[in-house]
């Protein structure tokens, strides 16, 4: 494997989503809204639960780091992307490159796990709800939030350092909005084998086991639910549910899209349009599916905005 003193490129220029001039200030302003919606409701999110003592349970704590997780990969690819749409050509240093690959797929892995988590704990509280204050006590949920953080960095690193120790000495120009594994190997005169087979293999593992424990707890949970005889604890278990199984579906479904198909099947295009959907995308839709579906945080939303129009209102007065 090539060491980081034997590659000749210093800097990339990323292409972006579009080359047409036209279409650059209209994807601009929609990509910056989106973002600007993101970071509001996940910061928004992440303040309303820690400022209402009502939310200060295990869902809500795991909650609270999904958002800071959204917002965290979504900072780390969108305002590369916007600066794309601004210049005409887009570097990014080696350094960058590398730093931003590996933060990218720091928080999304972690993100991965993270929904595995919130499985679990919503199984613990439907299935076992007597022994939940004792299962999800505070040092389980550390735990359950600390290890998805360092399988994520640790994994990121890995792949960093292996993609980065590749030789870059042809084409500078990656097509794609920000630095990637994949079409970083485009441009390598490395043997990337052995790269494309980690690739395939850590993705496999984490994915597939992060997916299982989501449907494994779930089969317990709808099995659970379909006992109760009340229709209304029915309806309130499934509403609770509603949300973790709507964004599982959305996010696992496109990194599934994205990583485990044959490298012989990738098309740079189409991963783009993907990489759209879960980089900047989900990230926005998560804050608001958990928001709109789920009636303590709206109430507790409700308190912060009156909270804050009273002091604003008290401020102006004077």
């Amino acid at each position: 494997m090539a060491q980081i003193n034997c590659t000749q490129v210093k800097e990339f220029l990323l292409v972006g989503l579009t080359g047409r001039q036209e279409l650059k200030m209209p994807l601009f302003v929609l990509f910056l809204s989106i973002y600007l919606f993101t970071l509001a409701g996940s910061l928004g999110l992440i303040l309303v639960i820690r400022t209402d003592s009502r939310l200060h349970t295990p869902m809500y704590f795991f909650l609270s780091n999904l958002a800071f997780a959204d917002f965290c990969y979504a900072s780390v690819v969108t305002p590369k992307m916007l600066g794309n749409f601004l210049h005409k050509q887009n570097v990014i240093s080696f350094n960058s490159c590398a730093a931003q690959l590996g933060c990218f797929l720091a928080f999304m892995v972690s993100e991965c796990l993270l929904l595995a988590s919130m499985a679990y704990d919503r199984y613990v509280a439907i299935c076992n709800p007597l022994l939940y204050t004792a299962s999800m006590s505070r040092g389980t949920c550390i735990q359950l939030v600390a290890v998805p953080y360092s399988y994520g960095f640790l994994m990121a690193l890995f792949h960093t350092i292996f993609t980065f120790r590749l030789s870059y000495c042809h084409s500078n120009t990656i097509n794609h909005f920000y630095c990637d594994d994949m079409p970083l190997l485009r441009l390598t005169c490395s043997d990337t084998r052995s790269k494309q087979l980690w690739i395939l293999g850590c993705a496999g593992v984490t994915f597939i086991s992060s997916v299982l424990i989501v449907f494994i707890s779930y089969v317990f949970i709808i099995s659970t639910i379909l006992r109760m005889r009340s229709a209304e604890g029915r309806r309130k278990a499934f509403s609770t549910c509603g949300s973790h199984m709507l964004v599982v579906t959305i996010f696992y479904g496109t990194l599934i899209f994205m990583y485990l198909q044959p490298s012989s099947n990738h098309s740079l295009d189409t991963d783009k349009m993907a990489s759209v959907f879960y980089a900047v995308i989900i990230p926005m839709l998560n804050p608001l599916i958990y928001s709109l579906r789920n009636k303590e945080v709206k109430d507790a939303l409700k308190k912060v905005i009156m909270r804050w129009h009273y002091k604003i209102s008290s401020l102006l007065k004077y």
